[in-house]
C-alpha cells in the first residue's frame, strides 16, 4: 500500500496536470468560437464552388483540357491538412489513417500542412514532396493559392496524374469527418453525367461560354482548386480546436476523479496511521501498568 507521502505527491502532481488541461480546453474553447464563425461564413463558397464547377462540366460537351483528364503519371498529389501539436485526441490520428486507405505510400507525393501528419505519413513510407506546416497557425487565401500553384505545376508538367485533399469536416463541436476528395481530375456523379448527356433544350441550365472555353478553364480551375484547399485548411482548424477542447475537457474530468479517488486512500491511511499509533500508546501503556 502507498504510503501518505507517495499518495500527497502524486495527487499534487495531478492537480497540476488538471489545471493545465482546464487551462487549455479554455483555449480551445475561445480559439474555437473564432475559428468556427471563420468556416461556417466560408463553407457556402466552399460548396458552391465545387457544385458549381461540376455543374459547369456536366453540361459542357467535347472539351478536353489539361485539367480535365488524368494524367499520364500513375503518382497522386495528396494535400494532408492536419495540425502542429499534439493533445487533439483523434484529430491527426484520424487524417493519416484516411490518407493510408486511399493513398498508397509508392504512388504518393505528399504535400503537407501540419507536422503531425507529416511526420506520421513520412515513417510509413510518403514521400514528401513539399511541407507548409507553418501556414497552419493563421491560413490566409495567399497561402492556399500558393499551395494550390504548386500542385497544378506538378500537375501540369505530368508529375502526378491525379490531386487529393485530406482534410477534417467541421460539423458541429463534437463532430468532426476526416475526408478525402479529389480535386483533379473533376469527378462527376451519375447525375451530373446524365444531366451533360441530355440535348441541350433538354437542360435546365445550358453552359455558353464568353469566348473560347479553354480560356475559361484556365482561369476557373485553378480558383475552384484554391477555394477547396482554403476552404478544408479553415474546416481543419475548427475542427482541431473543438477536438482539442473535448480531450482536454476529458482529461480534466479524469483528473477530479483520480483526485477524489486519491483523497480518499489518503484519508484511508491517515485513519489507519493514527489508529495503529493509539493502539502503540494503549499497548505500551498496558504494558506499563
Amino acid at each position: 500500500m502507498a504510503t501518505m507521502r507517495e499518495i500527497k505527491r502524486r495527487r499534487a502532481s495531478i492537480q497540476s496536470t488538471g489545471q493545465i488541461t482546464n487551462a487549455m480546453k479554455l483555449v480551445s474553447t475561445v480559439k474555437l468560437q473564432k475559428s468556427r464563425t471563420r468556416a461556417e461564413n466560408t463553407r457556402p463558397y466552399f460548396d458552391m464552388t465545387y457544385s458549381t464547377v461540376c455543374s459547369i462540366l456536366a453540361h459542357t460537351q467535347n472539351v478536353r483540357h489539361r485539367y480535365l483528364v488524368r494524367g499520364a503519371s500513375d503518382k497522386q498529389a495528396v494535400i494532408a491538412i492536419t495540425s502542429n501539436r499534439g493533445l487533439a485526441g483523434g484529430y491527426n490520428s484520424n487524417i493519416v489513417k484516411t490518407v493510408l486507405s486511399g493513398i498508397e505510400a509508392e504512388r504518393a507525393h505528399l504535400y503537407a500542412i501540419g507536422k503531425k501528419g507529416r511526420d506520421a505519413l513520412a515513417r510509413r513510407g510518403y514521400t514528401l514532396t513539399a511541407d507548409y506546416s507553418d501556414v497552419i497557425e493563421a491560413p490566409s487565401y495567399a497561402d492556399a493559392s500558393a499551395i494550390g500553384k504548386a500542385v497544378l505545376e506538378a500537375y501540369q508538367k505530368g508529375e502526378v496524374g491525379e490531386i487529393y485533399l485530406a482534410y477534417t469536416s467541421f460539423k458541429n463541436t463534437v463532430s468532426h469527418e476526416p475526408k478525402l476528395i479529389k480535386l483533379l481530375p473533376v469527378e462527376l456523379t451519375e447525375e451530373e453525367i446524365k444531366a451533360g448527356s441530355e440535348p441541350a433544350k433538354e437542360r435546365e441550365c445550358p453552359m455558353n461560354y464568353d469566348g473560347d472555353e479553354e480560356a475559361v478553364l484556365d482561369a476557373l480551375i485553378p480558383g475552384y482548386v484554391y477555394n477547396l484547399i482554403y476552404g478544408g485548411m479553415l474546416e481543419s482548424i475548427a475542427s482541431e480546436n473543438g477536438a482539442r477542447m473535448q480531450a482536454m475537457d476529458s482529461a480534466t474530468s479524469n483528473a477530479e476523479e483520480m483526485i477524489e479517488k486519491l483523497s480518499l486512500q489518503y484519508n484511508r491511511a491517515r485513519q489507519s496511521s493514527i489508529t495503529q499509533e493509539l493502539t502503540e500508546i494503549i499497548a505500551g501503556a498496558e504494558a506499563l501498568n
